[in-house]
């Protein structure tokens, strides 16, 4: 049965958040405050946090520069996973997945369909992983937000969550890299 087991650790990882819009600042961020608060609230620490224009080569370039850096073991982007012509935030990412997680678009659009209808179709919400981290990627609104991470992200990124969890997987993200030729 799913749960939280009291006999495993609490792990804290490093979560980066990136919001994704031409027209929020620092000041207006609900969706990134949203995931800053929570990632906090959960025991995480927030090692970076930024905010970018709906442009593919930028929203790559940071994306891709937080999965080098140790401290950051999660991203979670805000933002550009519509239909519109902006909305390019699934487009310059999903390129960078060496793994893609079709679980997480599925169950997050279930959740989304309990508060929202159908209109959850209208999301390109995807996550996969890339150089050994995990990469969320998920609507601007802070509903979604809040619906990704109290309805997957928060279970999945605690090392007591049983059956299984994403954080006792990290150690193990990278070994196709390490058994190199081997497997080819």
């Amino acid at each position: 049965m799913a749960g939280i087991s009291q006999e495993r650790p609490f792990v804290p990882v490093g979560i980066a958040v990136l919001t994704v819009s031409d027209t929020r600042t620092s000041g207006d961020d609900k969706s990134g405050d949203t995931l800053a608060g929570r990632i906090a609230e959960a025991g995480h620490r927030l090692v970076a946090r930024a905010i970018v224009p709906d442009d593919k080569a930028q929203i790559r370039a940071i994306v891709e520069n937080w999965t080098r850096d140790p401290t950051v073991d999660v991203v979670i982007t805000t933002g550009g996973t519509g239909f519109t012509g902006r909305d390019v935030t699934p487009d310059a990412l999903e390129p960078l997945f060496e793994k893609r997680m079709e679980g997480f678009s599925a169950v997050f659009h279930r959740i989304s369909y309990d508060k929202i209808g159908t209109s959850t179709i209208q999301s390109r919400a995807t996550a996969g992983v890339a150089n050994a981290t995990f990469i969320f990627v998920l609507p601007g609104s802070p509903g979604a937000c809040k619906d990704a991470w109290d309805g997957i992200l928060k279970a999945q990124l605690d090392y007591r969550h049983m059956p299984c969890n994403f954080i006792e997987i990290m150690p193990r993200l990278d070994e196709h890299l390490k058994r190199g030729a081997q497997t080819a």
